[in-house]
C-alpha cells in the first residue's frame, strides 16, 4: 500500500476492533458496534471474518505482528547479547504499551469466554520474551529462585513504568526511558 493511501477495510476493522475490546471485553465485544464505528453495514465484517471469534483471533493476531516486529529488531540489534536484548526487550515493550493503548489490553484479556484457541494465540506474545530470559539464565547459571523473582521485578518494572507514562505521572521522554533502562540493567547486577 502507497504512503499515504488509506487504510484496508479489514485494517479499520481491526483497529476498530481493538477499540471495542478496550470498551467492552470479549463478553459485550459487538461485531455491529465495530462496522458502526467504520461507517460500514452490520455486514460487512463477515466478509473479511466468519464470525465474532475469528475477529477476536485477528485482532490478537494483529497485536501479536506488531508487538513481534519490534522485538526481533532488538533481538537482531544484540545478537551476541542476551542482556541487552533483555533490557532493550523491557524498554521496547513499555514504549509499545504507551503508543499502542490498547494492547495491554488484549494482553491482559482474561475472559472465560476465551476458548483455547485464542488463549493460544495470547501466550505468543511472550513467547520470544520468555525464550531470550531462559537463555540468559542458562548462559549466566542463574538460580531458578533468583531467575523467577527477578522476572517478577522486572515485570513489575515494565507494567508500572508504562502505567506511570500513560496516566502522566511520569514524563514519557528519553531521560524517563533511560532510568528505566538503567533500572532494568541494574537488577541484572543484583543478587
Amino acid at each position: 500500500m502507497a504512503e499515504g493511501r488509506r487504510k484496508s477495510k479489514k485494517q479499520e476493522l481491526l483497529l476498530a476492533g481493538v477499540q471495542e475490546l478496550n470498551q467492552h471485553g470479549i463478553v459485550d465485544f459487538s461485531v455491529r458496534r465495530v462496522a458502526e464505528a467504520c461507517g460500514l453495514s452490520p455486514a460487512a465484517p463477515y466478509k473479511h471474518f466468519s464470525n465474532k471469534n475469528e475477529f477476536i483471533a485477528a485482532i490478537i493476531s494483529y497485536n501479536y505482528s506488531l508487538w513481534y516486529t519490534r522485538l526481533r529488531a532488538v533481538v537482531d540489534a544484540y545478537p551476541d547479547d542476551y542482556r541487552r536484548q533483555l533490557t532493550e526487550m523491557v524498554v521496547t515493550y513499555v514504549c509499545f504499551l504507551v503508543e499502542n493503548p490498547h494492547f495491554r489490553s488484549v494482553l491482559m484479556i482474561k475472559d472465560d469466554s476465551l476458548d483455547g484457541g485464542h488463549e493460544g494465540l495470547r501466550s505468543r506474545l511472550s513467547r520470544l520474551p520468555n525464550e531470550m530470559a531462559e537463555k540468559y539464565r542458562d548462559w549466566v547459571g542463574m538460580p531458578e529462585d533468583i531467575f523467577i523473582r527477578k522476572k517478577f521485578v522486572i515485570r513489575s518494572l515494565l507494567y508500572g513504568a508504562a502505567l506511570m507514562f500513560e496516566n502522566g505521572e511520569l514524563a514519557y521522554d528519553e531521560d524517563s526511558l533511560e532510568m528505566l533502562r538503567a533500572m532494568v540493567d541494574r537488577e541484572f547486577d543484583l543478587p
